[in-house]
């Protein structure tokens, strides 16, 4: 698999949110979320600044899901991470 030009693969990271009461929300689940975490599968050839491996948030609302080799992938591009860790 070798995504082209400025798109990524990325596989979700379920996020557990704890309140200060202690109720855990999945923030996968909560409409109000806007963005996700992930792990990078394979970066597009015209990918500079983002590398296999990395930890990203993405704006979920400007991805689509694949199924690639039998398991379920994100597609996201480049302008649509907001922070690598």
């Amino acid at each position: 698999m070798k995504p082209i030009n400025k798109y990524i693969v990325v596989e979700t990271i379920k996020e557990d949110i704890k309140t200060e009461s202690g109720i855990l929300l999945s923030a996968q689940d909560k409409e109000g979320f806007r963005y996700n975490k992930a792990k990078v599968i394979a970066p597009g050839t015209e990918v500079n600044s983002i590398a296999k491996g990395d930890v990203v948030y993405y704006d979920k609302a400007r991805s689509f899901t694949m199924i690639i080799s039998g398991e379920p992938r994100t597609i996201i591009q480049e302008r649509d991470v907001v922070v690598v860790e």
